[in-house]
């Protein structure tokens, strides 16, 4: 979930236009897309089982993942500025996951619902293999410009969040409370919002020589 971007990635260079134009950085594209978007339908259908906010944030993540994926594969060929624009998009659309994940995170902890922990934990294993495959496909990706940059992240990290809410199962399990999935999901929230903020600042730099 969380993508940050601590270094300033490569722009129009050569060796990024050849890699955007990769026929194995597009097929690593599709096959995260279709990953993303069948773990989304698990993920949505197993939070609203089991009632656990952290789930259904994991879902969402999923859901813009697999749209960002589709994104990214619309503008390859395109000229790196289009393609900063889109990590751009993709970092607003982080940004606004982690408002709704921290809107949604309030709403359910003044509810005082308690999740089927069971269920939190089997489907975390699984979302976590998923994330875990699919960046080691984007692993060679990973140095790319801020496009490319995003897309690795966003799946290295989205493995941690996994974690994080395998972590929030058992804690549900041994306390009986619903307060470490409110916790867990609340702390996705916050990276969302410090990831998305990063992303779209370092599109931006890449975006002002153009716009000079």
């Amino acid at each position: 979930m969380a993508c940050t971007c601590h270094t300033t990635c490569s722009s129009d260079t050569p060796a990024a236009t050849a890699a955007a134009l990769s026929p194995r950085w597009r097929r690593a594209l599709w096959i995260a897309l279709v990953v993303n978007a069948v773990m989304f339908a698990v993920e949505l259908a197993a939070g609203l089982h089991a009632a656990s906010v952290s789930l259904l944030a994991d879902a969402i993540d999923f859901a813009g993942d697999a749209a960002n994926y589709g994104l990214s594969l619309a503008v390859l060929g395109m000229a790196a500025t289009w393609r900063s624009r889109a990590a751009w998009v993709k970092g607003a659309t982080m940004f606004g996951y982690g408002l709704f994940v921290l809107g949604k995170s309030a709403w359910v902890w003044a509810q005082g619902t308690v999740p089927d922990a069971y269920t939190m934990g089997a489907v975390a294993l699984l979302a976590f293999a998923a994330n875990v495959g699919v960046a080691a496909l984007l692993y060679a990706w990973r140095h790319g410009d801020a496009n490319m940059r995003s897309v690795w992240l966003c799946s290295r990290n989205d493995a941690l969040s996994n974690l994080a809410v395998l972590a929030a199962a058992g804690g549900v399990f041994g306390s009986g409370h619903g307060w470490p999935d409110w916790t867990v999901a609340g702390v996705m929230a916050a990276l969302a919002l410090s990831a998305g903020w990063a992303v779209m600042r370092l599109a931006r730099q890449e975006l002002r020589p153009a716009m000079a």
